[in-house]
């Protein structure tokens, strides 16, 4: 099974890849982990440094990447990033996602977008959100 993990460095995304790391443990599956962001900086690195620690001791097969080309600051952006993710899904054929949600409620969703209603809403493919 190939598990693809969109991070934020959020808590729900970090208990997110470690749900993700018991799961593709579990299943003898690849594990990849995807954090998009407009401007790489050094809060991106330091995400990286408690992605690159949490794999360490993990006995799966995993990569880390950064994707640098999208707007956050625009508004409804997390609904942008929910369909670049799922772009990724299927360009790389992943097996299942499974992603934190923030839960920002009805009004929050509204005005920002939901990066995992839009994923769960548009992927051919399992979704587990992590709260």
């Amino acid at each position: 099974m190939d598990i693809l993990v969109p991070m934020d460095g959020s808590e729900c995304s970090l208990r997110a890849l470690n749900t993700a790391i018991e799961i593709a443990t579990a299943c003898t599956g690849t594990l990849d982990v995807v954090h998009f962001t407009d401007v790489h900086t050094d809060a991106t690195d330091e995400l990286l440094e408690v992605i690159e620690t949490t794999l360490e001791d993990t006995p799966i097969q995993s990569s880390v990447d950064v994707v640098t080309d999208v707007r956050v600051s625009e508004p409804r952006s997390s609904t942008h990033i929910g369909r670049r993710i799922v772009e990724l899904v299927e360009e790389q054929q992943y097996d299942h996602v499974i992603m934190g949600h923030h839960g920002t409620g009805v009004v929050g969703e509204l005005i920002l977008g939901s990066t995992a209603k839009t994923v769960i809403e548009d992927s051919e493919v399992p979704v587990t959100t992590v709260p």
